[in-house]
């Protein structure tokens, strides 16, 4: 709230100075007098766009008025508030700022709406997709519990030790699923706030692939990153989710997918990564929905498997928006598919939010 008044105060005070030195300008040089007013006009309707409410804007209104009445009006550098003239300028200013700052609050509104309303059918979506996808491993564990109490005796150790490792994976894959509504939880919280430190980029590979490793130990990943030390400003915990996510959703729906690499560089003062796989890649027609928390494979068969892609990359894109970046996929050409973020590479300082 401080820096928006700071930055109110800030377009007041530059709208002002600028509109008496370009009306000096005017005057003394260029010998026009005429304009000096529609100017102060001008830089009374941008100082109503650019900031909140209405104080700023009636005030520059009636500083403009007061600098047009003391410097460029006849006897100048004195006030004679009894020129018509000026009394009309200083109406027209303030009707002017009150106008556009009505028309510029109703506006903010308006998208403040749009987007509550874009969250709410977020929300809806993901909760839809939440609702399919525990389902799935839930009916599965219960089931696998209850046929280990009622058959187990009957049961060879192969075939128990089979179930229990089922129940395992879905367990894993429920924890999963949780950390990722967690996430998404922390960061649509008004009371929490990303928390950026700095942290090297090999450092932050090497913990995505050991916690990767632990999940997929038979995949091979080919990490590419600059020679070089990068260090970025991020949430370092919910980045490597985000770059475990992408390489899960490689491995889950990549079908036919031999290779699978992580791509770091840096690229006007940005970090760009790319998870790319030469798999099946994605039907075109669901690129525009990939990140709103219900895409699901083309193959799957509702309550039979848990192959939902939606909740991960809604994650991954809610994430990486926090942090201010980008994040978009891209069909290659060959084969396969690669998502691709962008961090900024920040001046880092203490109190780094």
């Amino acid at each position: 709230m401080k820096r928006i008044k700071l930055k109110d105060v800030f377009i007041t005070v530059l709208a002002l100075v600028g509109a008496f030195g370009l009306s000096l300008l005017f005057q003394h040089i260029f010998d026009v007098k005429e304009h000096v007013t529609t100017v102060f006009i001008f830089a009374v309707f941008l100082v109503s766009l650019w900031t909140e409410g209405y104080l700023y804007g009636v005030l520059a209104a009636f500083l403009g008025t007061v600098a047009v009445n003391y410097a460029f009006t006849f006897p100048y550098y004195a006030f004679n508030f009894a020129i018509p003239m000026n009394l009309i300028s200083g109406i027209i200013m303030i009707a002017i700022a009150i106008l556009t700052s009505a028309l510029t609050t109703k506006l903010k509104r308006h998208e403040a709406m749009k987007a509550e309303s874009e969250r709410e059918r977020m929300r809806a979506n993901l909760l839809r997709a939440v609702s399919h996808d525990l389902r799935t491993p839930l009916t599965t564990i219960y089931g696998s519990g209850t046929t280990l109490l009622e058959n187990g005796d009957a049961m060879t150790e192969e075939q128990k030790r089979t179930i229990v490792k089922g129940i395992k994976e879905d367990a894993e894959w429920l924890t999963r699923m949780v950390e990722n509504l967690l996430s998404i939880t922390r960061i649509d919280s008004s009371q929490v706030k990303i928390l950026k430190t700095p942290t090297v980029l090999e450092e932050l590979l090497d913990s995505v692939m050991l916690k990767f490793k632990k999940r997929y130990p038979d995949q091979q990943v080919k990490i590419e990153m600059p020679e070089e030390m990068v260090i970025i400003a991020m949430d370092a915990i919910l980045i490597e989710q985000v770059i475990v996510n992408l390489l899960e959703n490689a491995v889950q729906h990549g079908k036919g997918m031999k290779n699978l690499s992580v791509r770091v560089f840096v690229r006007d003062n940005k970090a760009v990564f790319e998870i790319e796989d030469d798999g099946c890649g994605i039907d075109p027609k669901h690129m525009g929905t990939l990140f709103c928390g219900y895409y699901t494979s083309e193959d799957e068969i509702a309550d039979s498997q848990k192959k939902n892609a939606g909740i991960g990359l809604s994650v991954c894109a809610t994430i990486i928006k926090a942090h201010n970046g980008s994040i978009e996929a891209e069909n290659l050409k060959s084969a396969g598919v690669v998502f691709r973020f962008t961090l900024d590479i920040e001046e880092m300082s203490d109190d780094t939010e």
